[in-house]
């Protein structure tokens, strides 16, 4: 964590929010606080893409899955999605 950056706007330091972990961090979110991108975490590997790379058919499951453990705000104002239209 300490040398990542988000790959938008290369805002530093994220946060961490751990939802499974074993010997690695198995699933869970990296926030980006300044523009509220999320990136989640499966199966041990972070997923840092760009906004037109990713799914939200894979995305939005991810949220839903979580969304007992995921800030509210990353809920409802997360990009590129969110449970907003959903919750």
């Amino acid at each position: 964590m300490e040398i990542l950056a988000c790959p938008i706007d290369k805002h530093y330091p994220l946060e961490l929010y751990v939802f499974e972990e074993k010997e690695e961090i198995v699933e869970g979110l990296i926030v980006c606080p300044k523009c509220l991108r999320w990136y989640p975490i499966r199966d041990e590997i972070p997923e840092m893409l760009p906004d037109e790379l990713r799914k939200e058919s894979e995305d939005l499951p991810f949220l839903k899955k979580w969304r007992e453990k995921i800030p509210e705000k990353i809920l409802l104002e997360g990009k590129p999605f969110n449970l907003k239209r959903n919750v």
